[in-house]
């Protein structure tokens, strides 16, 4: 994932109505991540009350350009934007990605002696 490019969405969502935000963005979500150029995508909720933050990565910036002016994008950002009350976008290349190593099975205690 060397190469990837990323785009992190700062959400602001109107009070009251994160439920149903949520809601809605796992049911079309696959409008984003069914792209061919897409490497995943993550909602995350904020300590900040009414803050997501939408993390995006995709092969490279020309791909997820292509994608950003669509007319599937276009259709996408409207059934979302109902919930909004502001936000930002950014965008960044991935330089290096270290794989953690959660999925191994090893508790605290065996991590804490290997060295």
């Amino acid at each position: 994932m060397a190469a990837a490019f990323r785009v992190m969405l700062r959400m602001e969502i109107k009070p009251g109505l994160g439920g149903e935000f949520e809601r809605v963005w796992a049911e079309i979500g696959d409008s984003v991540t069914s792209h061919p150029a897409n490497l995943g995508q993550w909602l995350s909720r904020s300590d900040e009350d009414g803050v997501y933050y939408i993390v995006s990565d995709w092969v490279d910036e020309p791909r997820f350009r292509e994608f950003e002016t669509s007319e599937r994008h276009l259709e996408h950002r409207q059934k979302l934007h109902p919930f909004r009350s502001g936000g930002s976008m950014t965008t960044m290349h991935v330089v290096a990605h270290l794989a953690g190593s959660a999925e191994a099975g090893r508790a605290h205690a065996d991590w804490a002696v290997a060295r």
